[in-house]
């Protein structure tokens, strides 16, 4: 009968090699496959991603109205429905943020002072 500190020591070893093979998992995930809903920044990743669901709601309880952006160009399609149907097209997305023409400078003013109202 194995005595209890190499039990201990039996226990410790599978708990520790479990725990590392959880982390190779989520290194791999997080750093080759790019991890997240979004995408992430993986290194197999080859480009930016073009297709993605903006925004959705619900109408009932069944049906969904979905905002989807293709490139900068968004559509507006219901679903759920006995038939899935298109309700606008060609709706322009957001406009990525520009960087500013010139270097923004604010100015500096001196401090007024204050009122005095015990005087009239």
């Amino acid at each position: 009968m194995p005595d209890t500190n190499s039990i201990i020591l039996a226990v410790a070893a599978f708990l520790f090699v479990i725990a590392l093979v959880a982390l190779a998992a989520w290194a791999f995930k997080a750093f080759v496959m790019g991890g997240g809903r979004s995408g992430g920044s993986g290194f197999l990743r080859q480009r930016d991603r073009r297709l993605g669901v903006v925004e959705t709601a619900s109408v009932d309880g069944r049906r969904k109205l979905m905002l989807v952006r293709r490139d900068d160009v968004e559509h507006l399609i219901m679903t759920g429905g006995p038939v899935d149907v298109l309700i606008e097209t060609g709706i322009h997305g957001r406009r990525h943020l520009e960087p500013p023409l010139e270097d923004v400078i604010i100015a500096r003013s001196d401090t007024r002072p204050a009122p005095d109202f015990g005087k009239s």
